[in-house]
């Protein structure tokens, strides 16, 4: 017991240096098993935080002498303690809404999604126009895009548009209505892909086209109000699984002051980290005019609830779709409708101009992420941040983002290490995808899909995030936001729909998955000194969980309960009920 109780006052001296110095504690939490996620990963048995902030990490002892008079104590009783979660790309603003109008049900096959369509169309009426969004055709079991015919077949009399990532699929009115036919001609340096029959007609399949299609929402107009309800809601569902930050991957002006309203009004229940929307397309000096702008936004000072910090384009389509931008090739394929064998996808920005895109973020202290899926415009990207760099740009220091980055290559990994190139990475798509990817692209180009092994081993920093898009609920959102799924995805590398691993020699440890979440989303955000760890002086977001995430059997990882989720000291969340969120 001596030895013990010399360790943790080791541990305690390590993190705190003397109590003595330490303020009073106004809570203490005792008898846990405290993750601390700081450099050592150290393991510790009780937290003591002062208003918003940990100001003793150690024994039970040692925190508890820190208690100042009517502090709260709080028995973890064994209990694991974990910094709370970081989400590093969501759609909060936009998922919060998606079932606003009417709840919109889960389609597996495309027979649900024509059941969906005829049934829209029967409520709304002739002429009215039918949106159907993010549904992943990799995620259907007949893996394909609903054919024009087939959505003619279910609502000749109303426009409809079914979205999937940048890209979709129309039916003949809907085509029509936005003047698209064979002779349609997008803007000259426009990415716009129209596929087209044998005969030279539109299949009613579109690749980054959305601008062009006339579209009128058929859906009940939102107040700000309805918007800050829903948000609310939601940021609530964040923190019942343990999620206290989130980086908001694509931002626009309306969204940002809803989002300073709440800060004003303390209605925030997560920390914001904001990524403000630019069109690559937009001339190059419209851009760097905008990052002008955002650098002068009172948002743009650095703030622990929401912070304006960052600028998101895109630059190329998508792997669920059939439009990302590959090194080689797709190959024709029926599941992303593709029929010319030398098609390679979509890049949307030119290597020059993505340059002096980056250049401009780095000088007006903006973080430029990029989506980026395909291996050809991840390396596009790193290949601008490498260009940079070695013209006396502090490329390291700007921290350049990569969204998604699916596939890479051993040496843009390589890259990426060398010049301080992050990413943010969505392990749900392997989970969810990787059996279609596997039979469409095969074993060998999926060897560096998701290499998570190879980038903690190079020490690139890569965070872990959902690109939740749509529904409240963090198992039934489209692209679910379900942590300790994402923890669990990036071990066991098993995908839906298969029975063996997904290239396992990319899988990592339990540790490496927790910093995923949390130490390592703070780095992409800016914020490793302030989160993502249990240390003195850091912010008090803290989680409590009913299982040993480092012990407990892998096949139960996944289904981590949260029971109390605390942000800055306060609590923000406790779990009374056994259903699973």
């Amino acid at each position: 017991m001596r030895c013990w109780t010399a360790w943790y006052c080791l541990l305690g001296a390590l993190l705190l240096g003397s109590c003595a110095r330490q303020p009073a504690a106004d809570r203490v939490f005792l008898n846990g098993k405290v993750v601390t996620v700081d450099g050592d990963f150290r393991i510790a048995q009780a937290v003591a935080t002062k208003g918003d902030r940990i100001v003793a990490v150690g024994s039970n002892q040692e925190v508890q002498a820190l208690a100042g008079s009517g502090a709260e104590q709080i028995d973890l009783a064994g209990r694991m303690m974990l910094p709370g979660l970081i989400d590093s790309h969501v759609h909060a603003l936009g998922s919060a809404m998606y079932e606003f109008d009417h709840e919109v049900p889960e389609m597996g096959s495309i027979a649900d999604v024509l059941a969906y369509v005829q049934d829209r169309s029967t409520r709304l009426g002739p002429d009215k126009w039918v949106y159907v969004s993010q549904v992943f055709i990799t995620r259907l079991k007949d893996q394909r895009y609903p054919t024009r015919a087939e959505l003619d077949a279910v609502a000749p009399a109303n426009p409809v548009v079914f979205r999937t990532g940048p890209d979709t699929s129309l039916n003949t009115m809907a085509l029509r209505m936005s003047g698209i036919d064979r002779n349609f001609q997008a803007p000259a340096g426009e990415p716009c892909r129209v596929e087209k029959d044998p005969q030279g007609e539109p299949t009613g399949i579109l690749r980054q086209c959305a601008r062009f299609i006339r579209m009128v929402s058929s859906e009940r107009e939102a107040t700000d109000a309805d918007r800050i309800a829903r948000l609310k809601l939601l940021f609530e569902d964040y923190n019942s699984v343990g999620i206290t930050g989130v980086g908001e991957g694509n931002t626009d002006r309306l969204q940002l002051d809803l989002l300073r309203s709440m800060k004003d009004d303390g209605e925030l229940n997560v920390r914001v980290f904001s990524y403000l929307a630019v069109s690559g397309l937009d001339p190059i000096e419209d851009i760097e005019q905008t990052f002008r702008e955002a650098a002068q936004d009172p948002l743009h000072r650095k703030d622990n609830m929401l912070w304006l910090r960052g600028i998101k384009v895109f630059l190329d389509g998508g792997m669920l779709t059939g439009s990302a931008y590959m090194r080689s090739p797709w190959g024709v394929s029926p599941i992303y409708s593709i029929t010319d064998p030398a098609y390679r996808g979509m890049r949307y920005i030119e290597p020059a101009k993505l340059e002096r895109i980056m250049r401009a973020a780095a000088e007006n202290e903006l973080q430029l992420t990029a989506h980026a899926v395909g291996d050809g415009a991840v390396e596009t990207f790193v290949d601008a941040a490498v260009s940079l760099a070695r013209q006396g740009v502090d490329i390291r220091a700007a921290r350049p983002s990569l969204s998604h980055a699916n596939f890479m290559g051993e040496d843009i990994v390589a890259k990426m290490a060398e010049y301080g190139v992050v990413a943010n990475m969505q392990p749900n798509w392997l989970q969810l995808d990787g059996a279609t990817l596997m039979k469409h692209f095969g074993p060998e180009r999926t060897r560096w899909f998701q290499p998570f092994r190879a980038l903690f081993d190079q020490k690139v920093m890569v965070g872990g995030g959902s690109d939740h898009m749509q529904r409240i609920g963090s198992l039934r959102s489209v692209n679910q936001y379900n942590p300790f799924l994402g923890m669990w995805t990036t071990i066991a590398r098993t995908p839906r729909w298969m029975d063996t691993a997904f290239h396992p020699q990319q899988a990592i440890t339990r540790q490496e998955a927790i910093r995923l979440y949390t130490i390592n989303n703070a780095y992409l955000t800016f914020s490793e000194a302030e989160r993502g760890s249990i240390e003195p002086g850091k912010l008090a977001d803290l989680i409590v969980v009913d299982r040993d995430l480092l012990e407990c059997p892998l096949e139960d990882l996944p289904h981590t309960q949260v029971l109390n989720t605390y942000l800055g000291g306060v609590s923000v969340y406790t779990r009374t009920d056994a259903t699973p969120r």
